[in-house]
């Protein structure tokens, strides 16, 4: 039995609320084990599949995130509603079946499919979570929690591109969908065990709770309204769109332009999105909840110094010829580039009331997966491509070099050419959509001209009522 009101102390004392993080960043973690295996086997599957590079790109983005973007909304809605633990329960068993699924695809439509289920089950996840966490900590400790949950993302890609890469060199990318699709069912039971869903507004200040969640129009019109929503959302848009899209990729661009076998291209991305991503989203998170005391601001201007810092480093480390110089400055650079989501999720559950969390993080997920998921690595494939073909001198890059690589039988001059494009295209690829960072710092800083009002106007003191479920 899950408790609906507040007469358990132990209910939601500091060690249920740790635990409740561990537990959310665990099934976080499954969740982007889940998403960033792609990336992570990519390789083998293109060569056996025969696809090209829009193809992967399709398959990694739209077909995923349109599902994953779309019904967000309509599941948001139903957490504003009902018992969120229950929905991220069944959101972690729909995903973690289809990923597993997918090891059984004979062909390209049925892994789009399979893929298409991961990002119905996966929409479940992230607005359900942001709202659960928001009433469980005060509005400035926030960034700090969502921080932690965050941590499921560079856990996740670690430990998912590692596993991933292993598996699939010694028994098959099949057998890798498998074997990372399957924990996640014993993470959804867990958490319908011992998770609970305490009353809207439990840790926020003395203010009006609605006693029924607003409509969803209201909560668009009221996130309209604010000026900082708008400059963050096409700031985590272009954030995610270049973050999803180069990291689709990176695998292959260790493959095809440092040599890296299966197992070493899946440690190097590992690293580079696990190590990297902890260690800029605990930045992100605890590093702007401490200089927002100054002025909250900071939780603007933080990302905003990372990404104008890092673009420039990275674009020129993946440049660089060798791997043992590359590698250490995309580890520095990639740090910089997971800094903007708890600051950025934890300012727009801060600037609506509780009833509007869930559905605000849902709309600012629509908006930054259709572009950033959907678009990145679609657009990446297709610079790939399109920078392929102009390097290889031999005539059609996809006929002669299906999956990036030769066909069986070319002579040595044609493998050598499709070689050679292969990792020229990669790398132009991913510096070309390098540069989008910038613009997307711009938007940060443009989002800290009005934060502190929008914020203000939220926080006035209002006739206290908590509501109930």
């Amino acid at each position: 039995m899950q408790p609906t009101d507040l007469t358990s102390a132990q209910a939601y004392s500091n060690r249920y609320k740790a635990w409740l993080l561990c537990l959310l960043l665990a099934i976080y973690a499954s969740n982007f084990i889940d998403r960033i295996i792609l990336a992570a086997i990519g390789q083998p599957l293109r060569q056996e599949l025969q696809l090209t590079g829009t193809q992967f790109g399709l398959l990694g983005g739209i077909a995923f995130a349109l599902f994953y973007s779309t019904l967000a909304i309509p599941i948001a809605r139903l957490a504003e509603h009902r018992n969120r633990v229950g929905i991220i329960t069944l959101a972690t068993l729909t995903w973690s079946v289809m990923t597993a699924l997918c090891g059984i695809a004979q062909n390209y439509w049925q892994l789009l499919l399979f893929r298409v289920g991961v990002g119905v089950g996966e929409a479940g996840l992230t607005p359900a979570g942001y709202s659960l966490i928001s009433d469980h900590f005060p509005p400035n400790k926030r960034a700090s929690a969502i921080a932690v949950f965050n941590l499921g993302v560079p856990v996740g890609s670690l430990l998912g591109a590692l596993a991933s890469g292993w598996i699939a060199q010694h028994y098959g990318w099949r057998m890798a969908f498998i074997v990372v699709g399957l924990p996640g069912v014993a993470l959804a039971l867990l958490a319908r065990a011992t998770l609970r869903d305490p009353p809207r507004g439990y840790s926020d200040p003395a203010r009006k709770v609605s006693a029924v969640p607003p409509p969803l129009m209201s909560v668009v019109r009221t996130l309209a309204a604010k000026k900082a929503f708008i400059h963050i959302s096409i700031a985590c848009c272009l954030t995610s769109f270049v973050n999803f899209g180069v990291n689709l990729f990176l695998p292959s661009y260790f493959s095809r332009t440092h040599g890296s076998s299966l197992a070493q291209a899946g440690l190097l991305f590992g690293l580079l999105t696990g190590v990297a991503g902890f260690v800029g989203t605990l930045i992100g998170g605890f590093g702007t909840d401490r200089a927002a005391k100054r002025d909250p601001r900071w939780v603007m201007w933080m990302p905003a110094m990372g990404l104008l810092f890092g673009a420039p480093l990275y674009i020129f480390a993946t440049a660089q010829a060798s791997v043992t110089i590359a590698f250490p400055l995309m580890l520095v650079s990639s740090a910089f580039f997971y800094m903007w989501s708890p600051a950025a999720n934890s300012s727009v559950q801060n600037m609506v009331e509780p009833r509007m969390r869930a559905s605000s993080a849902a709309i600012l997920l629509l908006l930054v997966n259709t572009v950033g998921t959907g678009c990145g690595p679609l657009l990446v494939g297709f610079l790939s491509d399109h920078y392929a073909q102009g390097m290889f001198t031999l005539g059609s890059f996809s006929s002669q070099c299906p999956g990036g690589v030769a066909a069986p039988g070319a002579d040595a001059l044609v493998t050598e050419a499709c070689r050679s494009a292969a990792a020229g295209s990669i790398r132009l690829a991913i510096m070309s959509a390098a540069v989008v960072y910038a613009w997307a710092a711009i938007h940060f800083l443009l989002a800290s001209r009005s934060l502190r009002t929008d914020l203000e106007i939220v926080a006035a003191p209002a006739a206290t009522t908590v509501a109930s479920r």
